[in-house]
Protein backbone atom coordinates (compact mmCIF):
# COMPACT_ATOMS: atom_id res chain seq x y z
CA UNK A 1 0.00 0.00 0.00
CA UNK A 2 1.17 3.45 -0.85
CA UNK A 3 0.96 6.24 1.63
CA UNK A 4 -1.29 8.82 0.10
CA UNK A 5 -1.27 12.42 1.14
CA UNK A 6 -4.78 13.65 1.70
CA UNK A 7 -5.42 17.25 0.78
CA UNK A 8 -7.40 18.90 3.53
CA UNK A 9 -9.54 21.94 2.99
CA UNK A 10 -9.36 24.62 5.63
CA UNK A 11 -11.68 27.58 6.02
CA UNK A 12 -9.24 30.46 5.58
CA UNK A 13 -11.90 32.85 6.77
CA UNK A 14 -12.92 30.89 9.89
CA UNK A 15 -13.32 33.93 12.16
CA UNK A 16 -15.74 35.57 9.73
CA UNK A 17 -17.64 32.29 9.41
CA UNK A 18 -17.95 32.16 13.20
CA UNK A 19 -19.00 35.83 13.38
CA UNK A 20 -21.69 35.29 10.76
CA UNK A 21 -23.03 32.19 12.52
CA UNK A 22 -23.09 33.79 15.97
CA UNK A 23 -25.10 36.70 14.62
CA UNK A 24 -27.41 34.36 12.67
CA UNK A 25 -28.20 32.09 15.62
CA UNK A 26 -28.49 35.03 18.02
CA UNK A 27 -31.10 36.62 15.77
CA UNK A 28 -32.94 33.29 15.43
CA UNK A 29 -33.18 33.19 19.24
CA UNK A 30 -34.42 36.80 19.11
CA UNK A 31 -31.62 37.97 21.40
CA UNK A 32 -29.89 41.32 21.22
CA UNK A 33 -26.12 41.39 21.47
CA UNK A 34 -26.57 43.05 24.88
CA UNK A 35 -28.74 40.15 26.09
CA UNK A 36 -26.24 37.59 24.81
CA UNK A 37 -23.42 39.47 26.52
CA UNK A 38 -25.26 39.52 29.84
CA UNK A 39 -26.04 35.80 29.62
CA UNK A 40 -22.37 34.86 29.19
CA UNK A 41 -20.94 37.50 31.51
CA UNK A 42 -19.18 39.66 28.95
CA UNK A 43 -19.59 43.28 27.95
CA UNK A 44 -21.95 44.33 25.21
CA UNK A 45 -19.03 45.97 23.41
CA UNK A 46 -17.11 42.69 23.41
CA UNK A 47 -20.02 40.84 21.76
CA UNK A 48 -20.33 43.62 19.19
CA UNK A 49 -16.60 43.26 18.50
CA UNK A 50 -16.92 39.50 18.04
CA UNK A 51 -19.69 40.03 15.49
CA UNK A 52 -17.83 42.83 13.70
CA UNK A 53 -15.54 42.02 10.78
CA UNK A 54 -13.54 45.17 11.55
CA UNK A 55 -12.14 43.85 14.82
CA UNK A 56 -9.32 41.38 15.30
CA UNK A 57 -9.70 37.73 16.06
CA UNK A 58 -9.80 38.02 19.81
CA UNK A 59 -12.21 35.49 21.26
CA UNK A 60 -11.35 32.32 23.11
CA UNK A 61 -12.66 28.78 22.87
CA UNK A 62 -14.23 29.34 26.30
CA UNK A 63 -16.17 32.35 24.97
CA UNK A 64 -17.19 30.43 21.86
CA UNK A 65 -18.40 27.53 24.03
CA UNK A 66 -20.48 29.84 26.26
CA UNK A 67 -22.05 31.49 23.23
CA UNK A 68 -22.92 28.06 21.79
CA UNK A 69 -24.57 27.01 25.06
CA UNK A 70 -26.68 30.18 25.27
CA UNK A 71 -27.67 29.94 21.60
CA UNK A 72 -28.40 26.22 22.05
CA UNK A 73 -26.25 25.18 19.09
CA UNK A 74 -23.27 22.87 18.93
CA UNK A 75 -19.79 24.28 18.44
CA UNK A 76 -19.62 22.67 15.02
CA UNK A 77 -22.67 24.70 13.96
CA UNK A 78 -20.75 27.89 14.79
CA UNK A 79 -17.85 26.92 12.55
CA UNK A 80 -19.99 25.54 9.71
CA UNK A 81 -19.51 27.34 6.40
Amino acid sequence: MKNEIVQLEFDNDIYNTIRHNIKKYRREKKLTSAQLAEMIGLSHDFIRQIESEKVGNNFSVDTLYKIAVVLEVSLDRLIEK
